[in-house]
């Protein structure tokens, strides 16, 4: 089956004034229609500001489910244009609780894996002006997730998301989200996801400090 991408979006990092001084983010993101290159750390075009916490080989591409869209629409009270969560890739048809760590997709020439979920940034809240929205992206579960790539190569929107692989340990986003943020004591579940050799280098080094008492912090 043929996952739908209604929106390649991309952006380079640009200044912004918060709480009073100057901040750089990549979070605003514009649609494109022709095809790009996707390569092993970023699409052509797209750029993030915080090297640190985002992007990178694990977080080369960011996706989110436009299903979330009219929830989020109803919730900021405003139309929502594609790319509105910083996401390269808007896609229908797999959201969180549909789709796997692991999980392998060609994407035109390209293949890509599913790495993590994505942990909410408070640049979401610099983009809208609500505080709250990194806490309530959350809660809800809807944090859309990230690629990192296999195989570098052309990509377009008309190409869609072809899964070629489903990992069987079967952990979906949603459920390593809900053991990332609301049920954080769950040993089983912690150790159910990091036997996923998949998983992101940031989300097994804190879920490893987890199982060993030493933290909760989430990571990026």
């Amino acid at each position: 089956m043929t996952i739908e991408i209604v929106s390649v979006n991309i952006g380079k990092p640009q200044q912004v004034q918060y709480r009073g001084r100057e901040l750089s983010t990549g979070i605003w993101k514009t649609p494109v229609e022709g095809p790009l290159h996707l390569s092993y750390f970023n699409l052509e075009g797209d750029g993030q500001a915080d090297l640190v916490h985002h992007g990178g080989r694990d977080k080369a591409l960011c996706v989110y489910a436009y299903e979330h869209y009219p929830f989020w629409e109803r919730e900021l009270k405003r139309p929502l244009a594609y790319g509105a969560f910083g996401e390269n890739l808007t896609v229908r048809g797999l959201p969180e609780t549909e789709v796997c760590i692991g999980d392998i997709f060609r994407f035109g020439e390209a293949v890509v894996q599913v790495s993590q979920p994505r942990q909410p940034c408070f640049k979401l809240a610099v983009k809208y002006g609500v505080p709250e929205l990194p806490v309530k992206v959350q809660e809800t579960g809807f944090t859309g997730y990230y690629f990192r790539v296999l195989q570098e190569g052309e990509v377009s929107p008309k190409d869609g998301l072809i899964r070629v692989f489903r990992h069987p340990k079967a952990v979906t986003v949603s459920f390593a989200n809900r053991i990332m943020h609301h049920d954080k004591q769950n040993a089983e579940g912690i150790q159910r996801i990091l036997d996923v050799e998949e998983l992101s280098g940031s989300w097994q080094e804190t879920l490893r400090k987890r199982l060993a008492g030493i933290g909760n912090d989430a990571p990026h």
